[in-house]
């Protein structure tokens, strides 16, 4: 089963990462106290430990998964294509994946090859939407499902 096993954010833009076991992200700033926390289709990043461990192998190199600089990392789920548009709930948080988060040059910079090594198979994470207010913590479960039809009514 899907966990969130770590929480991350960037308090200053450029800073370094700040690790916490508790966060509250809102839909008004994303993650405590992130930077790049503001609504949005990228307002909060979510990558996956399976695929950061294929990314460190190709690249020889064991780095800690903050090198990325996403949000959320979960373990036990690889991000795909298919899961655009789809409910990613972490404990009682509601995310909507908006799509894949393109791995850029501050990868490369960062370790040779990384860029590279993050572009296929959506390895670079998922960017999300936050549609509710909630506390997750590490240890959290972590559902995907595909998200409920609008439902439009004609008067």
């Amino acid at each position: 089963m899907p966990t969130l096993s770590a929480i991350g954010f960037k308090p200053i833009r450029q800073g370094p990462m700040t690790l916490v076991d508790t966060a509250q992200v809102t839909k008004s700033a994303g993650v405590e106290q992130d930077f790049f926390g503001r609504p949005g289709k990228r307002q909060v990043t979510v990558m996956s430990q399976e695929q950061w461990n294929i990314v460190c192998s190709e690249v020889s190199v064991e780095l800690h998964w903050t090198t990325r600089r996403a949000n959320l990392l979960i373990k036990d789920y690889s991000f795909s294509a298919a899961d655009k548009g789809k409910l990613l709930k972490i404990g009682g948080l509601e995310l909507e994946i908006t799509g894949e988060t393109d791995p850029c040059k501050k990868m490369e910079i960062a370790q040779a090859g990384l860029e590279k090594a993050l572009t296929p198979d959506w390895r670079g994470g998922v960017t999300c939407r936050v549609l509710n207010d909630a506390q997750i913590s590490q240890g959290d479960v972590v559902t995907i499902a595909d998200a409920p039809q609008q439902l439009s009514f004609i008067d």
